[in-house]
């Protein structure tokens, strides 16, 4: 079974935002602390509907409750 990787060098943006063009295209194209800042600068860089997501720090787990 193939691995889905979102991003390469994740261990480089951990506790990062990052903004990819696509699921397919996973170079970084912008990253930061602020989702709404890396959108924007995805856009300035010619991205026409980036992907935005939250690379966790290595070792760390995220929980998450839907109640």
């Amino acid at each position: 079974m193939p691995h889905n990787i979102l991003v390469k060098d994740a261990e480089k943006y951990g506790g990062k935002y990052v903004a990819t063009r696509s699921f397919k295209d996973k170079k970084v194209i912008s990253s930061g602390s602020d989702p709404a800042t890396v959108f924007e600068e995805a856009k300035k860089k010619g991205a026409r509907d980036p992907v935005v997501f939250y690379v966790p720090e290595k070792d760390t787990v995220h929980i998450y409750s839907c109640q």
